[in-house]
């Protein structure tokens, strides 16, 4: 084997390891739906998820240590005979065999991921704690319910929102796919989408405004099973 070869085979671990990471990213944010959706309780599925999160932050270290491993021994072997590529192999696998038996799990906990992780889940559950502890010193339930309604309604479709955005500049909320559409169309015509909640001053809803508000997607979610 050449090491050109060795290091495109190192680039394409390198990619695999890309991803690796961006799926331990979306695993972060399932785990976080799903601890908002459970009003403050820890879903077991939470902890199933924590330990795939491990998992992957062990295969991420070691991906590490054999590239690092092997980028170190093929510079030795690169100034040396060329028979010396002969024990590449072994002396790669020496290497990396010692340097994955100091991997602890203290260790796989420090894992960036794995931190992200377990900080994202408790300021969910903080938050779905304060928001039932909120809902609790509502003085009357009906005029409340019919007050969340209404803020769950989107001024477009005058129907309950499914996905909703924030607009960053007027603090207003619309269903996504009803305001992206309005800005698409507005923008065919050459001319700026307006605020559609009536008395609003922003003449210029950008799509780069609008933010998903995950907390109000689970207070409709919680409504729902509620009225069920």
């Amino acid at each position: 084997m050449s090491l050109s070869a060795v290091h495109g085979t190192l680039s394409s671990l390198k990619s695999c390891q890309a991803d690796i990471r961006i799926g331990m990213d979306i695993v972060t944010v399932v785990a976080m739906d799903l601890a908002g959706a459970q009003d403050g309780e820890v879903n077991p599925g939470i902890k199933e998820m924590e330990a795939m999160i491990l998992e992957c932050a062990k295969l991420d270290r070691e991906i590490n240590y054999f590239v690092d491993v092997v980028q170190q021994v093929t510079a030795e072997v690169a100034t040396e005979q060329p028979e010396a590529m002969f024990s590449l192999s072994a002396k790669v696998k020496e290497q990396f065999t010692e340097r994955t038996a100091r991997l602890s799990d203290a260790d796989l906990h420090r894992h960036e991921k794995v931190v992200a992780f377990k900080d994202s889940i408790k300021n969910t559950l903080n938050q779905a704690n304060q928001e039932s502890a909120k809902n609790m010193e509502e003085l009357d339930e009906d005029i409340a319910v019919t007050q969340t309604q209404v803020n769950f309604t989107c001024p477009l479709t005058q129907v309950e929102m499914v996905n909703p955005v924030k607009n960053n500049k007027c603090n207003h909320h619309y269903d996504e796919g009803a305001i992206l559409g309005l800005i698409k169309t507005k923008h065919s015509q050459k001319k700026k989408c307006r605020c559609p909640v009536v008395g609003c001053g922003n003449t210029d809803v950008r799509e780069s405004d609008l933010i998903p508000d995950q907390m109000l997607r689970r207070k409709i979610q919680s409504q729902k099973r509620h009225s069920n």
